[in-house]
Order: C-alpha cells, then structure tokens, then sequence
C-alpha cells in the first residue's frame, strides 16, 4: 500500500509527489498521456516558446533602434520556430520523468479509475493508498454552436506545424489574447471575437484597454460585445457568424480557434466513491480534501483557479493536511498573468470589484513612460495601477501593463502575502535603473 496515489502528472501533480517523496512518504502516480500533463506539453511551456519567437520578431522589426540594418526583406519561417517549441517541451518533460523516477515515487502509466476511497485501478490492476491525490486537469471547451467541431482548440494550434493566412480566435481571454499577439506577430491576419464588453474579463478594464489599444495598432482586429453563433465551411474557408449590437455579422479566415475557457476532466469512478461534482468541478474544501475523507482534488479539477502554479500550491495544502503539518500558505493571493507584448499581470482585486464590494480604497498609477529602465529598453507603453485599503493601508490590488509585469507582480504578491501596508514598499530602496521603480512610483503616491 502506498502513502499516496495521485492522479495525474501535471504540475500540481508532479511537484505535489516530488514533496511528498522528500518528505519520506511512498507515492505512486498515474499519468495517461503524458509527464507534466497540460501545462508542459500543450499549454504554458509550448505558448511561452512561442511567444518568446514573437517578441524577437518584435524587436527585429525595429532593429534600427538598436543599430542593426537588414539589407532586404526581413524573412519569417516558422519551421525552426515550431522545432525549436517542441524541443523546450520535450527537454522539461524529460526533466519531469527523471523527478518522477526518483526512490519512493512509483510513476505508472494508464487510465485511472476510483474503485473506492483506498483504491485506483490502472490497466486492470489494483492500487492501495491510504490516502489519494486527483489531480486530472481540464481541456478546452466550446461553444453550443453550429458547426463548433470545425475550430481547433489550443491543442490542435499548437500542434500545426505551418500557419494559416488568416485567424479568427473565438473568445477574448488569456489564451485567446496571447495567441492572437503571437500568430499576429507572424504576418498572421487576426480577428478576435469576445461576448463581454472588454477582452481578459478577469483583468482590469484599464489595463485590459491599454492591452487591446497595442494589439489594434499592431493589426488585430478585436470585436468586443458580440455573441458567436455559428461556423461553416466553404470554397473560401470559414465563416464565423455573430450578432454585434442586434445586427448579425460575419468574418471569414482561413482558421478558426476556438478559445472560450476550460472544464475539468474528472476520472472516472467518482460517482461509485460517491464524491461530490458541481458544475465548477470536484467540490473540495480548504484543505483540498472532497466529501470523501483521505480523497483530494488539487488544481483544475477543483474549478477554483485554472492557473498551474495555484495547483502547485493547492498541491502543498493537501500535502501539509495529509502530513498533519499547519499550512499558511494563502491560495486567495494569487498573480496571473498574460504573455503578450506587453505583458499584463495581477492580483488580488480589480477597481471594479472594490466598487462592488463597498470597499474604501485609493487608486494610483505610475506610467511605464517616466521609468528611465523602460526608456532605455524602448518599452515605454505601460501602466501600474495599486489598489489600497484606507483603513489598513494594505495592498488590496494590483495590475499591470508593461515589459515584464509577470515579473514585477511578484514583488506586490509578496507583500499582500505577508500582510504588509503599502508604506512597506514605499520605504524599501529599489535598485536604480530598474522596471521595479515603477512599482515603488506607484506606492509613494499614497
């Protein structure tokens, strides 16, 4: 018997096992398809190697800015940029299997089913754990629509080895946004259709409109408030359907991605242990731990926040209930973040939710054009905006639009984890000339 079954080798997964292993504990993990589930092999990894080739596409466009002529025309070919991608996965994925081989892990290979609360058969066999980890993920979903099996999801773009002419990427959110700026930046033509007023829903409208005024210029279309309703396909390609203000409306491409969210793929054998499902996912509570006792969901499965380094985290919860170990670790304060160029990230509450909630706060801003880091990188589009209680003085938000934000979050991340008021970051000495200053710019306002 075994101290821990997970399933499923996804980040929250995989570090969850590699932890418990250190800890001393025996842990087996099940994995179907492939070591380090969405994420790695069809998710951030591959789209953050594409995205890096854009940004240097970006800037070999402005090449005169940093001193270099291109004698003729500046040529793409995707070819090496679709090689080079599938070498970043395939080398962290070896990185994975050899963490996953180390002693006290057992990795096993296969589709896993709940057989009871002890219990998980794999390929016919069955496995003993006192205690058992689920940790199976999402997959894209789509949209009721006529003719939806027609769009590709994020896995089959990514695996299209040559690019389409033409795009048109149904949903506005983070992986639609970072692959429109991606296939964009690639001589791609783009057109981005989102249901909501503003693209990246989840986001700060005013960093989110920042976003959508850059991607606009560099070529996007961006439809905003517009209900999708169907696809075909044609002599010319495909057609999307949509309604825009009452009037319905059509855009043909080549491609269609189909990029409106994720759902959790649960296991099978949920309903024979009798655990608890939603519409959200695998109900679970702060522990990470279902109705079932010793039985737990960690990551997309639970619905809670689809993002990998929160089911890290979750992850570590479960670990620490299992062990009988206190855990502080806040799964509310958590960054996100889009890898366009800019980049945006946040954290914690947008202005408008503040608003909803009756919250007394103050609102700053610091502009990426005053930094003298930013000036010097010929990054100047950007924004900060800080978000803080009245009463306490503590960061309640924080969101960025500007070179590097997934890196400059961390820093806020850190105080509003620790608890710590806006005059922390304020008297703290930022290194001169650096992106950082931007976030101190922003907090000696209040």
């Amino acid at each position: 018997m075994f101290d821990i079954i997970i399933i499923g080798a996804g980040p929250g997964g995989y570090e969850t096992a590699a932890d418990a292993a250190a800890h001393g504990l025996t842990v087996a993990i099940v994995e179907r398809d492939q070591m380090g589930g969405t994420c790695l092999n069809r998710g951030c990894i591959p789209t953050k190697a594409l995205c890096r080739n854009a940004e240097v596409v970006n800037l070999m466009r402005e090449s005169e800015v940093w001193g270099l002529k291109i004698v003729g025309e500046m040529a793409f070919d995707y070819a090496p940029v679709f090689e080079r991608k599938e070498a970043v996965v395939k080398q962290l994925r070896e990185g994975v299997e050899m963490l996953m081989g180390v002693p006290g892990i057992t990795a096993i290979k296969g589709e896993a089913t709940l057989k009871d609360a002890n219990t998980v058969v794999v390929n016919g066999k069955e496995y003993q754990a006192k205690n058992i980890i689920i940790a199976t993920g999402s997959a894209p979903r789509g949209l009721p629509i006529e003719g939806a099996d027609l769009a590709m999801t994020s896995d089959d773009i990514l695996a299209m080895e040559t690019l389409p002419k033409s795009l048109c990427i149904v949903g506005g959110g983070v992986i639609g946004m970072e692959f429109a700026a991606v296939f964009s930046t690639f001589g791609v033509e783009v057109t981005v259709i989102e249901y909501c007023k503003e693209i990246l829903p989840p986001f700060d409208k005013d960093v989110a409109k920042r976003l959508k005024t850059v991607l606009s210029k560099r070529g996007i279309k961006i439809i905003t408030s517009a209900a999708v309703n169907g696809i075909t396909k044609g002599d010319d390609g495909m057609t999307v359907t949509y309604e825009l203000k009452g009037k319905p409306q059509s855009v043909t491409c080549e491609s269609v991605l189909m990029s409106v969210g994720r759902q959790p793929v649960l296991p099978q054998g949920l309903d024979a242990v009798g655990i608890t499902v939603s519409r959200r996912g695998i109900e679970v509570d702060d522990n990470m731990m279902t109705n079932v006792p010793g039985v737990y969901a960690i990551g997309d499965v639970n619905g809670r926040m689809m993002l990998a380094h929160a089911a890290s985290a979750q992850g570590q919860r479960a670990l620490h209930a299992i062990l009988g170990k206190a855990d502080d670790i806040k799964l509310d304060i958590v960054p996100s973040a889009v890898f366009t160029v800019p980049e945006l990230a946040m954290v914690g509450l947008t202005e408008e939710q503040c608003e909803e909630r009756g919250l007394d706060v103050t609102v700053k801003k610091a502009f990426f054009r005053s930094n003298g880091k930013a000036v010097a990188m010929n990054e100047t589009d950007g924004l900060l905006k800080m978000i803080v209680d009245n009463t306490t003085r503590q960061i309640v938000g924080c969101h960025i639009c500007g070179a590097h934000a997934a890196d400059l979050i961390q820093e806020v991340v850190t105080a509003m984890n620790a608890g710590a008021t806006v005059d922390l970051l304020a008297h703290s000495i930022h290194g001169h000339p650096t992106l950082s200053e931007v976030v101190l710019a922003a907090v000696k306002q209040f």
